[in-house]
């Protein structure tokens, strides 16, 4: 699906899809689904844990204090909201802010995975341990494999993994911060790369026809 027209309606779709869904026991305490916002055809999208309590409450990922910090770190690139696109991997918000269980992560990764084909980004940001672990495929945590993209295949389409901290994680840690910074500073450059179109292939030009007297006189 390469229209972005089509691709805004489908998520329009699926976002009606995850208001209703019932498919784990998150939907019994919830206030509202929170499915993602941005862009439609973001080149970068980003995917962070689970709904908090504010998320809740406005339907809309990421506004409280790490949202916050998010809008700083996207500001600091020369990106805001509207330019990417932010979802989380559970669309219901955990009792307390624990941690997503695996039969919930497992009922709800679905919806994730369409959004992910259907936003089409050429790279998705994983925030945190539990997005990184379940986009990866991979056990290995997140200050082992922060800063490291990686090619992977999401949603029937091949992006680029770029793994950070999660915003509140380096809330009130300076030295995180530090490291979160640096690292979203490597994305113009990432997204840059995997965005550019690739190389033309060299093709070869056909030899070309000797003339018709020349082959008779034995020259070709």
């Amino acid at each position: 699906m390469d229209d972005p027209t089509a691709r805004a309606a489908g998520l329009r779709v699926l976002s009606d899809t995850v208001a209703a869904c019932t498919r784990c026991r998150l939907a019994e305490g919830r206030t509202q689904a929170v499915f993602g916002a941005g862009h439609p055809d973001a080149d970068v999208m980003f995917v962070g844990e689970a709904p908090g309590f504010h998320e809740d409450q406005q339907g809309v990922p990421f506004v409280g204090q790490a949202g916050k910090l998010l809008d700083r770190l996207l500001a600091g690139i020369g990106l805001a909201r509207s330019d990417v696109y932010i979802a989380n991997v559970l669309k219901c918000r955990p009792p307390g802010n624990r941690d997503p269980q695996p039969d919930e992560i497992e009922a709800c990764e679905r919806h994730l995975f369409q959004q992910v084909g259907l936003v089409r980004p050429k790279v998705v940001a994983t925030l945190g341990n539990f997005a990184t672990k379940l986009l990866s495929g991979k056990p290995h945590g997140i200050t082992r494999v922060h800063g490291q993209e990686q090619q992977v295949t999401l949603g029937g389409l091949t992006v680029v993994l770029y793994p950070l901290y999660h915003p509140a994680a380096a809330l009130y840690t300076p030295a995180m911060l530090k490291v979160l910074e640096s690292d979203f500073a490597r994305l113009p450059e990432l997204i840059g790369r995997v965005a550019a179109p690739a190389p033309l292939p060299a093709i070869d030009e056909p030899a070309p026809t000797p003339p018709r007297g020349a082959v008779q006189l034995g020259l070709f």
